[in-house]
């Protein structure tokens, strides 16, 4: 008796391949088309998706995947692009501008910290990474981040800020409220320590 069940098993995995492969011809004449099957095994690719003129040899299968080379990647092209930072800003250049920018924070706020009588003042820099304390006032952290070719920023004032080089500027320049990083810094720390500090 066990053996009708497995007849029944294949029956029915059978008609499944079937209904599938009907789904597929019934799809338009895009290659790019969603493949479910039952079985384990990778099929070859159907042939009617030759569309008659004998393209389907360029097609790749897989288990849960059948695509045609050409459509499929003029599909994946339509999305939108993603912005190419390193186009925007060669990586030693942006080295460059970066480490003297923080370099010079690291200088300019250290002489700052001296002048003025912060409890809890401290300045370090370290794996490319500048932590300003001003004690019980807040903490700055400053960093590259050079897939992004940007300098990131958190604030104990605004929070946290991403600034882009500017060529025209020629300043790190946080593009959603057009805030100059040098600028940012000045106003915060005065509005903190009460003392101005200089830094552009």
């Amino acid at each position: 008796m066990a053996f009708y069940p497995k007849i029944l098993q294949r029956v029915s995995r059978s008609l499944t391949t079937i209904n599938n492969y009907r789904l597929l011809s019934s799809s338009s004449s895009d290659y790019s088309v969603l493949f479910h099957h039952t079985n384990s095994a990778t099929p070859p690719c159907p042939s009617f998706l030759d569309n008659n003129n004998n393209n389907n040899q360029s097609g790749v299968c897989s288990r849960d995947f059948c695509s045609g080379s050409s459509n499929f990647d003029q599909l994946n092209s339509q999305g939108p692009a993603p912005i190419d930072y390193s186009a925007l800003l060669q990586e030693d250049e942006f080295h460059k501008l970066a480490d003297a920018t923080i370099h010079d924070l690291l200088e300019k706020i250290e002489e700052y910290g001296d002048s003025v009588d912060i409890d809890g003042f401290d300045i370090d820099y370290g794996n490319q990474v500048l932590t300003v304390k001003f004690g019980n006032l807040g903490t700055y952290v400053l960093n590259k981040q050079t897939p992004n070719r940007q300098i990131w920023m958190s604030s104990p004032v605004s929070g946290p800020s991403r600034f882009d080089w500017d060529r025209t500027a020629e300043a790190w320049i946080y593009r959603r409220t057009k805030a100059k990083l040098l600028d940012t810094l000045e106003n915060e720390i005065k509005q903190l320590c009460g003392d101005p500090i200089k830094l552009s």
